[in-house]
C-alpha cells in the first residue's frame, strides 16, 4: 500500500483550478441562456443573491473569504458553542409549547409529550393560557425534578412564577434539583400589547426574582429575552439580533441597578434568549452562531466573566413562514428549521405543530412535531458534532455579516434611549414596517414563493378544521405570515363559493400544438388558481375561441401558447374572446414590442414571471365579483 500524507490530500491527483477557470466558465453559461455578457469578476456577481440586511451572497467562497478564527466551542466568543461539549453528550432540549386555558386537556397533552420524547415544557399561562390558579392542575403528574417548566405568563409573570415556586416547595423539590425559566419578559409585553405602563413595575418583579432564586437555583433563569415580537412583526434576522441585544442590555441594567443585589456575572447567568428559525437552513445557523458572538461581545464590554458571557439558547420554528393552506408542507418547513436550530447551536428547540396557524394543534400534529426531533436527535445524530456548519467558508462569512448587521441596529435602538424607549416611540415599529413592505412585494411577486399558497395550489382540498387557539396579546407590534395576501384572496374565493356554489373562473385559451402552449398553460393555472380561482384550460382556435369561452361559464380569459403563436393568432384570439364576453383579457408572457397591437385587439393585462401577482388576481377577483 502507499503511504498517505496526514492532510490526506485526495484531490492531488487532479489538476490545480484557479477561480478565473472557474469565472469562465460561468461566462460560457451566462452567454449561452443569454442572461448576460458580464466577464470575469463580474460574470460571477451575476450569480450573487440578495437578502435582507443589505447582505449579497455569492455564488463561490473559498479560503480568501475565511474570516478570523472562530475560536473552541465553549470559549469566548462562543460563536461555536455556548459550552465546550455544546450538544453532543444529552442532545438539545426538547421543547414542546402548550397553548390552551383548560388546565385539565393541557395536562393531557403535556404528559403524553413527556412521555414520547419531549424532555422539557413551554407553558402558556395566563391571559391566552391556562390561569395562574389553574397551573397546578396542569402540571399534575410531572415530575418537576426532571422536567424542566418554561413559562410564558406576560405580565401576569410573577403571580406564576410564585406559583410555579410554590409547586416546587409543595412537591419536596430543592430548587437546586429544579430547572426551566420563569418567563418575565416585561420588554416583551410593551413589544406586544403597546402598553408601557406596567414596565417599571414589570422589571422591578423580574429583579426581585432574579434574586429570590439567585444562586440557590443555578438551572433555573429568571428572564426570557424574546425576540420572536420583532420576528413576527416582519422584521430581519439582523433586526431580530439586534433587538434582542438592546432588551438584554436593558434586563442587565435592571438587574444590576442599585439596591438590586445582582452582579453582572449573576444576572448574565438568568438570562435566556429566544430566536426564530426558518427554513433558510443557512441563515438559520449563522443567525444562532451571530447571536453567541454579539452576546459575547455585550459581555465583555460590561465587564463579565467568560465563565457567564455563554448565551443561553431557546430557538422556535418561525409562525410567520406557516401556511393556513396545505399546511402539511408545513412539516417540510419545520424539519429544516429545526435541523437548522439544531446545527446552530440552540441549546433548546421547539418545533411548532404543522397546523398550528389553524387552530390548537391536535394530538397527531403534536407528534409530528416531537417526532421530527426525535429523527434528527437519534436518527440522524445532529447534535453529536459540535458546530457543524464551523469552517465552512460561506457560514463563517455570513455569520460575521448578519453580526455587523445586529450590531449596527443596536446601536440604532441604544442610540435612541434603549429598548423601552425605541418601542415607546415606535422607532422599532417603524423600521420592522418597512423591512416587512419590502418583503410582502416579494412575495406579492413571488420573487419569494410560497409552496403550495403562491406557487402549486390545491383549489380541490378541503381546509383542515381545528379548535380555535385563545388570542394572543395584541396592541403592540403586528404579527405577520407569509400567506397574508394569498390567503385574503382564497378568503374571498371561498366566501363567493359558500354564498353562491362556485368559484370565480378564467378560462386559458390554449393556441397551437401541446408543445406550444403546456409552458405558459401550466404558469397561468398557477398563478389564477393561488388567488382561488378556477381554471379551465381549452386548446381553441381564433374560429372556436368564442364559442368554447361562454360554454365555459367564465367571465374572464387568459391567452395561453409561444411568443412564435402569438405572432400569428393572438390579435384574433384576444379579440374573439372581448367579443364574446370577457370582462378582462390577459396574456400570459411579456408582450414585447407587440403590446401596442395586443392591447389594442382586447389584451387589458400580461401576466409573466415576477408580475405582482397578488395585485393581479385581486383585480381579477374584483372583476369577476362585479360581473356576477
Amino acid at each position: 500500500m502507499t503511504a498517505q500524507s496526514p492532510e490526506l490530500p485526495l484531490a492531488a491527483a487532479f489538476p490545480a483550478a484557479e477561480r478565473d477557470q472557474w469565472q469562465r466558465l460561468v461566462e460560457g453559461v451566462l452567454r449561452k441562456s443569454g442572461a448576460s455578457e458580464a466577464a470575469g469578476a463580474a460574470a460571477e456577481d451575476v450569480l450573487a443573491t440578495d437578502l435582507q440586511d443589505d447582505i449579497r451572497v455569492r455564488p463561490l467562497y473559498t479560503a480568501e473569504d475565511a474570516p478570523p478564527a472562530a475560536g473552541l466551542p465553549g470559549f469566548a466568543p462562543f460563536v461555536r458553542a455556548a459550552r465546550p461539549e455544546g450538544t453532543a453528550v444529552s442532545g438539545w432540549d426538547v421543547r414542546q409549547r402548550h397553548v390552551g386555558t383548560d388546565p385539565r386537556r393541557v395536562n393531557e397533552a403535556l404528559l403524553a409529550d413527556l412521555e414520547n420524547g419531549v424532555t422539557s415544557v413551554w407553558l402558556t399561562v395566563g391571559d391566552g393560557g391556562v390561569p395562574v390558579s389553574g397551573l397546578a392542575e396542569a402540571l399534575q403528574g410531572v415530575y418537576l425534578d426532571l422536567a424542566p417548566v418554561v413559562l410564558d405568563a406576560g405580565a401576569q409573570f410573577p403571580a406564576a412564577a410564585e406559583e410555579l415556586l410554590r409547586l416546587y416547595r409543595e412537591a419536596g423539590v430543592a430548587l437546586s434539583e429544579t430547572a426551566g425559566v420563569l418567563g418575565a419578559d416585561p420588554l416583551g409585553v410593551v413589544a406586544r400589547t403597546g402598553d408601557d405602563r406596567g414596565l417599571a413595575d414589570g422589571l422591578a418583579a423580574a429583579a426581585r426574582l432574579a434574586g429570590l432564586v439567585g444562586e440557590s437555583a443555578p438551572r433555573i433563569r429568571t428572564v426570557s429575552v424574546d425576540a420572536l415580537p420583532y420576528h413576527e412583526a416582519g422584521g430581519s434576522a439582523a433586526e431580530e439580533l439586534g433587538a434582542s441585544l438592546a432588551t438584554g442590555v436593558g434586563y442587565l441594567r435592571e438587574l444590576t441597578a442599585d439596591g438590586r443585589g445582582l452582579g453582572l456575572h449573576a444576572a448574565c447567568r438568568q438570562l435566556e434568549f429566544r430566536y426564530a428559525a426558518t427554513a433558510d437552513q443557512f441563515l438559520t445557523i449563522a443567525k444562532l452562531r451571530a447571536a453567541r458572538l454579539l452576546w459575547a461581545r455585550v459581555a465583555e464590554v460590561c465587564g463579565v466573566a467568560p465563565a457567564a458571557a455563554g448565551q443561553r439558547q431557546h430557538a422556535v420554528t418561525s409562525s410567520v413562514m406557516m401556511s393556513r393552506r396545505d399546511p402539511w408542507v408545513n412539516m417540510l418547513r419545520t424539519t429544516v428549521a429545526g435541523l437548522s436550530a439544531g446545527l446552530g447551536g440552540a441549546d433548546a428547540v421547539t418545533v411548532l405543530p404543522f397546523d398550528a396557524a389553524l387552530g390548537l394543534p391536535d394530538a397527531f400534529a403534536r407528534r409530528i412535531a416531537r417526532n421530527t426531533q426525535s429523527v434528527l436527535l437519534e436518527e440522524s445524530h445532529l447534535a453529536k458534532v459540535i458546530d457543524p456548519a464551523g469552517g465552512s467558508w460561506y457560514v463563517e462569512q455570513l455569520t460575521i455579516e448578519l453580526a455587523r448587521a445586529g450590531w449596527a441596529f443596536f446601536q440604532e435602538i441604544e442610540g435612541a434611549g434603549g429598548q423601552a424607549a425605541a418601542l415607546r416611540s415606535g422607532m422599532i415599529g417603524d423600521r420592522l414596517a418597512e423591512t416587512w413592505q419590502r418583503r410582502s412585494e416579494d412575495l406579492a411577486h413571488r420573487r419569494e414563493p410560497i409552496t403550495g399558497v403562491s406557487e402549486f395550489p390545491h383549489l380541490a382540498e378541503a381546509p383542515l378544521e381545528r379548535e380555535p387557539a385563545p388570542r394572543p396579546a395584541g396592541g403592540g407590534l403586528p404579527r405577520v405570515r407569509r400567506d397574508d395576501a394569498f390567503e385574503a384572496l382564497r378568503a374571498r374565493s371561498d366566501a363567493r363559493s359558500a354564498a353562491g356554489g362556485a368559484r370565480p373562473k378564467a378560462f386559458l385559451a390554449a393556441l397551437g400544438p401541446v408543445a406550444a402552449h403546456t409552458a405558459r398553460v401550466a404558469f397561468a393555472a398557477n398563478l389564477f388558481q393561488a388567488g382561488g380561482i378556477e381554471t379551465v384550460p381549452e386548446q381553441v382556435t381564433a374560429e372556436s375561441a368564442a364559442a368554447a369561452f361562454t360554454a365555459s361559464g367564465a367571465r374572464i380569459a387568459c391567452v395561453c401558447s409561444s411568443d412564435a403563436v402569438y405572432a400569428e393568432q393572438a390579435v384574433e384570439v384576444a379579440a374573439a374572446l372581448k367579443a364574446a364576453g370577457a370582462v378582462r383579457v390577459y396574456l400570459a408572457g411579456k408582450p414585447g414590442a407587440r403590446r401596442e397591437e395586443f392591447v389594442a385587439a382586447g389584451v387589458d393585462t400580461f401576466v409573466f414571471a415576477g408580475c405582482d401577482a397578488a395585485g393581479v388576481l385581486s383585480s381579477a377577483l374584483d372583476v369577476t365579483e362585479v360581473a356576477g
